[in-house]
């Protein structure tokens, strides 16, 4: 009992954490000048509205449940490109404020963490809520279709026959899953500890 509230209590942090990423895509879209995502009601925090079948429930439910991993992601929040005032940098803005929000997030609870030296179950809960957020901003930075950090190089290599087959095709999602399962573990203990400036005691290799 007390693994399953703790793996429901790991599933909640990634749900809210992915929903506060897509929310940004939607706000930032907005604050350029393109209405879509407030018109498609998904300008918000209600996680009904973000969620994702695959995503949001049955990959990162499959995963803390039989791996002991995490990996998820809200519905993609719609925009049109060609509303943004911004036409030359207005996708890469778009495309990086989700994972800025979830960076932002994390360094918001690790300064807590380290400024106040937070015990027990608070100290569990946000230094979760530091390693998702870590975790999920560079897992969307990874420059792999349909990812945010694609729409980087998307602007650079606008008629990339890799990209566009990766974005095409599930091999670009498996790429991306591959990636984050061997590296990104490392990368986000990294941060971690650079913020908070203690060990994340949660985590194992």
């Amino acid at each position: 009992m007390e693994s399953l509230r703790f793996e429901i209590f790991l599933y909640l942090i990634v749900v809210f954490s992915a929903v506060f990423h897509e929310y940004c895509h939607g706000w930032m879209a907005n604050s350029l000048g393109d209405p879509t995502a407030k018109e498609a009601g998904r300008l918000t925090l209600n996680p009904l509205k973000h969620l994702d079948p695959l995503g949001t429930v049955i990959i990162p439910l499959f995963l803390l449940f039989f791996s002991g991993g995490f990996i998820g992601w809200a519905k993609p929040v719609p925009y049109n490109p060609y509303n943004l005032r911004d036409q030359k940098l207005g996708v890469a803005k778009v495309g990086i404020a989700g994972p800025l929000a979830n960076f932002l997030v994390a360094l918001v609870f690790g300064l807590f963490l380290r400024l106040f030296h937070l015990e027990g179950f608070l100290s569990i809960t946000f230094s979760w809520i530091v390693y998702i957020n870590i975790f999920l901003g560079l897992f969307n930075l990874l420059p792999i279709p349909p990812l945010d950090g694609s729409k980087f190089l998307a602007d650079f290599f606008p008629r990339s026959k890799v990209l566009q087959f990766l974005e095409q095709s599930f091999l670009g999602f498996f790429l991306a899953i591959a990636v984050a399962v061997m590296f990104l573990p490392y990368l986000a203990y990294f941060l971690y500890y650079f913020i908070v400036g203690n060990p994340f005691l949660g985590l194992t290799f």
